[in-house]
């Protein structure tokens, strides 16, 4: 997503909480398209952070077109005994930091722009095994609208939910195959797919409140 950005002439600050090696890299990848990047590292459960964060934005550029709140956890349980820290630290990285980063966001917005949530699946129907982050997701599907309709026409705000477009460490490439076989369109996806959804919400005007599912049919099946 930074490199799609990039390739739109975007200078970006790469905020990222424990990859300091990642983000080095993609801010230098960014560079070399002709764009400026800046790291940061913060903690968004901590609000102190997220206004440090922002900071760092307001210093650099002095202002923000496109925020991409993309930062997420995803933690299984058991509804019936999840501990209350986990539910907590879900909600405060999936739902709480994207309110935060939008507020700040919005201070920096001077000429309008563009806020992106990234969503999945259980945004839209429940995960058993994964209570809290469902909840989590579904709450930022909402708060999605909710901006929307708060922060318009200045600010558009949309969501993209992905499906199998990224093969976890835990699959076999037999498995993703299989995976993409059920799907309507009979393959799995692949990061290209959510950039061009990306791209296509930040510069179309006629876009804000929705949610593009980039999961080839998935949600179907």
């Amino acid at each position: 997503m930074a490199l799609g950005l990039a390739q739109q002439g975007m200078h970006q600050i790469i905020h990222h909480g424990h990859s300091d090696a990642d983000a080095e890299a993609t801010a230098d990848a960014v560079r070399a398209l002709g764009t400026q990047a800046i790291v940061v590292k913060a903690d968004v459960t901590q609000p102190a952070e997220i206004d440090r964060l922002f900071d760092a934005v307001g210093e650099h550029f002095g202002r923000l077109d496109v925020l991409v709140n993309s930062a997420s956890t995803f933690e299984s349980g058991s509804i019936a005994d999840l501990p209350l820290a986990n539910w907590q630290q879900t909600l405060a990285v999936n739902l709480t930091a994207p309110f935060l980063c939008s507020q700040h966001a919005v201070r920096l917005m001077r000429d309008g722009g563009s806020i992106v949530n990234m969503v999945d699946l259980s945004a839209f129907r429940p995960v058993k095994h994964f209570p809290h982050h469902s909840v989590s997701k579904a709450g930022l599907l909402m708060l999605t609208e909710v901006l929307a309709v708060s922060l318009g026409p200045a600010i558009r705000v949309n969501a993209i939910a992905p499906g199998a477009v990224l093969k976890p460490d835990s699959s076999t490439p037999a498995g993703w195959a299989k995976l993409g076989d059920r799907l309507p369109v009979q393959a799995t996806g692949s990061a290209d797919d959510v950039v061009a959804a990306l791209v296509y919400l930040v510069t179309q005007p006629f876009m804000t409140g929705s949610v593009i599912r980039v999961d080839g049919g998935e949600y179907l099946v």
